[in-house]
């Protein structure tokens, strides 16, 4: 009995310490897979984190943007800029980690769009930011690199100016502004063409963004506060009424001026023309004259000259490239010319003509309105209409040699709807009817 009792007790004690290993060995168990899961979960976890920071980054080269087929004209633009070293989100969105992820939450909608099919064209609408430039440039800077414009970088920061009011064109040589990154233009921008569509005349600043933004100084304004000032116009809710006055333009004005479609200028153009003249120097805040932003250009010698307006045609016969530095319309407008891209593509490649034709500078001068703001204003001996009309214009025009004058402000035929005319809507034929064959524009 004693040694049943005994024997009970050591099978007891070894059920207890069986029980007590196996309790352990569960807990073990559970401890192990604990781990285990943890382990899975921490590694999921830096998986997730290092394909979300690999497509961030992947989203945010140049070679993603240039999967898309709409991105085009903008990819190869920015190849071809100075700015082709650094990706498009430094410039496109603000510093910081927090602004980078919120932009490709809110980037999504633009899958979206390329599967639907994106705005066309494609318009930038969130301004490029100070914050974004001063990563790589610095404000303190007073004279360009060419030594020759004055522009205090810090005081107009500092006026809350931003840098993409001056510099809309670094990156992209305005193309949107230009009308030349539509859907119909996405196969002809390839790295062969960029140099035919770009140009310094579009990546740097050009007078009449300068000029624009005075002239509203001087009226009391601060434009760079209104974002569709700084941004180009959107003009989408237009899109196929502006599609088909361009299309008109195209298939009526197979000689139209290398890449020009319409003409859409403001109306104060030729009053801040004067006014950049000197014409108007007082009561202003910033003056108009050349001096104010550069030390190298002055208004040349025989321009003072007192029978300057009368005999600057020849000057222009002689040297008509030279007096477009200037005189040409895209250099003193902020708001560019419309632009047809195959246009722009079949007539690059042609040399520049040093016309000695008067017939062919005045051409190139008709249209332009920076002549036109003197041209536009009738001649003294004009002014006694019926004694001129009658009379006085048979003598002063009497040889093809005379008329030359004439077709200044005058075409010879009927212009045709479309074209480049004169300023007057007075043409010869109206009245000699074939009389001035083969002469005029």
């Amino acid at each position: 009995m004693k040694l049943w009792k005994n024997n009970k007790q050591e099978s007891d004690q070894e059920t207890d310490h069986s029980r007590e290993g196996n309790g352990s060995e569960r807990t073990n168990r559970k401890f192990v897979k604990r781990w285990r899961l943890l382990d899975v979960f921490i590694v999921c976890f830096i998986g997730m984190i290092g394909l979300l920071y690999g497509a961030i980054s992947y989203t945010s080269t140049p070679s993603f943007c240039a999967n898309c087929h709409e991105m085009a004209p903008e990819h190869v633009t920015f190849q071809a800029s100075a700015h082709n070293e650094i990706k498009c989100t430094q410039c496109h969105i603000e510093p910081g980690a927090k602004n980078l992820v919120v932009h490709k939450v809110e980037s999504l909608k633009e899958v979206y769009y390329h599967i639907v099919g994106p705005p066309d064209p494609i318009v930038q609408t969130v301004a490029v930011t100070n914050e974004s430039c001063e990563q790589c440039h610095s404000r303190n800077r007073l004279v360009t690199a060419t030594g020759d414009i004055i522009v205090n970088h810090n005081e107009h920061v500092e006026k809350g100016i931003s840098c993409i009011n001056c510099h809309s064109g670094v990156a992209h040589a305005k193309i949107v502004e230009r009308g030349i990154n539509g859907s119909s233009t996405y196969d002809a921008w390839t790295n062969e063409n960029a140099k035919k569509l770009m140009g310094k005349e579009y990546e740097k600043p050009n007078m009449g963004t300068c000029i624009d933004c005075h002239d509203k100084v001087n009226q009391g304004k601060e434009p760079w506060k209104d974002t569709d000032y700084v941004l180009p116009e959107n003009k989408h809710s237009k899109e196929q009424e502006e599609a088909a006055e361009v299309t008109a333009v195209i298939k009526s004005s197979p000689e139209m001026e290398a890449g020009v479609l319409e003409r859409n200028l403001p109306e104060n153009t030729q009053k801040t023309i004067l006014e950049a003249l000197g014409q108007q120097q007082t009561d202003v805040k910033l003056s108009m004259e050349c001096k104010t932003c550069h030390q190298q250009i002055k208004v040349p010698e025989n321009h003072e000259n007192t029978d300057w307006s009368i005999n600057h045609g020849q000057n222009a016969v002689k040297k008509l490239e030279e007096c477009l530095n200037c005189h040409k319309n895209s250099l003193w407008v902020k708001k560019l010319e419309r632009q047809d891209i195959r246009i722009l593509l079949s007539k690059i490649d042609q040399p520049v003509s040093n016309n000695k034709d008067e017939y062919s500078v005045t051409r190139s001068t008709s249209s332009n309105y920076f002549c036109y703001v003197c041209h536009a204003t009738m001649p003294n001996n004009h002014k006694d209409r019926y004694s001129w009309l009658y009379d006085k214009h048979r003598h002063n025009s009497g040889t093809s040699e005379e008329r030359k004058s004439c077709f200044v402000c005058h075409d010879n035929k009927k212009p045709v709807a479309g074209k480049p005319k004169a300023p007057s809507d007075v043409y010869c034929e109206f009245c000699h009817q074939g009389e001035f064959e083969g002469e005029g524009v």
